[in-house]
């Protein structure tokens, strides 16, 4: 049995580690690469508001509910310019405009500079006097927008029909598409929606009034029955959209998408989950590509207080039914990644302050985003 040669220590080793090479030349350790460098961040802030019937003074926007008199615009106004300054955001997704007017003079008075106002079917020019039938979705930003549309109507297979009432062919509130450039040159997509809300769909005559008994219990079931299938068919003509913008075969792959919106519902429930697919990633590592994923699970900055996450109180309830969604290219641990979501906040205090409408009923929600340069 051979025993093993002694390992040398002390000054024997030291010679022996600066012993010659071949040609005389004493051998030492590889100088160690220099350490990675930190990327380098443009960030952005994301966010998303309901405003709550936000309208010019003397409007009227629902036949059962009084205008804002002079005095209640200036308040409502007021105070969300002065949400908008606290905000701060580049893209802000809005929802529940009549007047894009009204828009542009709170964005006016919160003090943001370079800003562009659009809310598509709610102008008020010569053409149009603002929205009718219902509010719009509108857009607040300060990157270059390059392109931006309003998409109202179902594709043909997208129809479907809503028992007692007839084919559903379009959004009851358009979705607003843009594509917006970043400072670094990156196209950045973005979604504005507001869902059907829960509110039962009772049938109703031309004129509006309801023609159900709106105090039986079964009829109001079947109302809200109505109201669940409108969504979950508006999410289905949504889920379209998404997967045109971040399939990796179509002309945008590698683009970022954001959606900014009023959801209508919880971030897992099945009407949301038909537009993100979050939940297919689990089983499918393909249904990546073309997922949506929410900023406050991906945020790389974790809440410090999940449970104070919710941005509308129904009954006592709370629920954050409006919602920020990326696509991978904003998810930290992906290989496609470009950056992340930092952090996600949701601006709620209001929410028990008071019930006026000059406030909105929503909290809004921001994420900051970051993207490498």
């Amino acid at each position: 049995m051979h025993e093993a040669p002694p390992v040398p220590s002390g000054r024997l080793a030291i010679l022996r580690a600066v012993q010659p090479d071949a040609i005389g030349r004493p051998t030492s350790s590889p100088t160690p690469p220099p350490p990675p460098q930190p990327p380098q961040w443009q960030t952005l802030m994301l966010a998303s508001a309901n405003l709550l019937n936000l309208a010019l003074p003397g409007r009227v926007f629902y036949e059962n509910l009084e205008p804002y008199d002079d005095a209640e615009y200036e308040r409502k106004t007021a105070w969300l310019a002065g949400m908008l300054e606290r905000l701060d955001a580049d893209v802000l997704g809005v929802q529940e405009v009549w007047d894009e007017a009204a828009l542009k003079a709170a964005v006016a008075r919160s003090g943001l500079k370079r800003t562009t106002v659009q809310v598509p079917g709610a102008e008020n020019d010569a053409a149009r006097g603002g929205a009718s039938g219902t509010p719009r979705v509108g857009l607040v930003t300060r990157l270059p927008v390059e392109s931006l549309e309003s998409i109202a109507a179902f594709a043909p297979s997208e129809v479907v029909s809503l028992p007692e009432i007839g084919p559903l062919e379009r959004f009851e509130r358009p979705v607003l598409r843009a594509m917006l450039r970043t400072p670094t040159g990156l196209p950045l997509h973005v979604l504005v929606v507001h869902l059907k809300s829960k509110r039962p769909k009772y049938v109703q005559d031309e004129a509006g009034r309801v023609l159900e008994d709106r105090d039986d219990p079964a009829v109001t079931a079947r109302a809200t029955m109505r109201s669940l299938l409108q969504r979950a068919a508006e999410a289905a003509a949504l889920r379209r959209v998404v997967v045109e913008i971040t399939g990796r075969d179509g002309e945008h792959q590698g683009e970022p998408l954001v959606l900014l919106g009023d959801m209508n519902d919880s971030a897992h429930a099945v009407t949301t989950q038909m537009i993100a697919a979050t939940q297919a990633v689990a089983w499918d590592r393909g249904a990546r590509d073309v997922a949506l994923y929410h900023a406050l699970d991906v945020a790389t900055e974790p809440a410090l207080k999940r449970d104070l996450a919710y941005s509308h109180v129904h009954q006592g309830w709370p629920e954050l039914l409006d919602q920020i969604w990326v696509s991978e290219e904003l998810v930290a641990g992906s290989k496609f990644a470009l950056g992340d979501i930092r952090r996600v906040e949701v601006f709620n205090d209001h929410l028990h302050e008071s019930r006026e409408r000059w406030r909105s009923d929503h909290g809004f929600v921001r994420a900051l985003a970051r993207l490498r340069r």
